[in-house]
């Protein structure tokens, strides 16, 4: 599988982006999916994930609320709609698909990686 990350760029603190990762192959409704960030200097980290038939969702806490993630697997793309943006969430963002049989939120689970995109939100 790969993916491919777009949709970041620079947004006012309260601002709305929405990220999509486009998967190539035909099995993309396998894979459970996920988003993940790292800002500078630090570790990345979980931010949501995705069963493959969508009907699981999960969240960390810091954008419960703010960001939704889905998926259309006609279309082989997950988005990450992120809304109420505030400048601590500036990072680089990927998504990441794995082949479990649950949907993991470590980012040691998942087996394929996008190449990042690049969220800047000001103050």
């Amino acid at each position: 599988v790969q993916l491919q990350a777009s949709g970041g760029g620079l947004v006012q603190a309260g601002g709305s982006l929405r990220l999509s990762c486009a998967a190539s192959g035909r099995t993309f409704s396998s894979y459970h999916m996920g988003w993940f960030r790292q800002a500078p200097g630090k570790d990345r980290e979980f931010v949501a994930a995705v069963s493959r038939s969508f009907g699981v969702t999960a969240y960390a806490d810091s954008v419960k609320g703010r960001f939704t993630i889905s998926r259309d697997n006609a279309k082989n793309t997950v988005y990450l709609q992120m809304n109420t943006l505030r400048p601590e969430d500036t990072a680089i963002y990927y998504c990441a698909a794995a082949f479990k049989a649950r949907v993991p939120l470590s980012q040691y689970e998942y087996d394929y990686w996008g190449q990042g995109t690049q969220v800047t939100v000001s103050s």
